[in-house]
């Protein structure tokens, strides 16, 4: 069985390659049984945050989505809960 990662790091991505990027990773992460897992897309202007936002709330395998607490890393950081097999 091979390991698969539990965040994927955006920061410095552009919304246009972060997207794809983070919907082929959803799947990965639904495939391998993860049942969370933490999206770092930066602080920065707040704009990738927002586009992967979007994203989160229409993509069917995200059940609910919040963003990181202090020492998870903050609104650098989102944390994804997959929805069940």
């Amino acid at each position: 069985m091979r390991f698969f990662e539990s965040e994927l790091d955006l920061h410095r991505h552009t919304v246009e390659e972060a997207l794809p990027k983070l919907d082929q990773y959803l799947y990965q992460a639904y495939m391998s049984g993860l049942s969370s897992v933490c999206i770092n897309h930066g602080k920065g202007t707040g704009t990738l945050r927002q586009a992967i936002y979007r994203e989160l709330k229409n993509n069917s395998l995200v059940k609910l989505f919040r963003a990181g607490q202090k020492g998870e890393g903050g609104i650098g950081v989102t944390i994804v809960e997959i929805t069940d097999h």
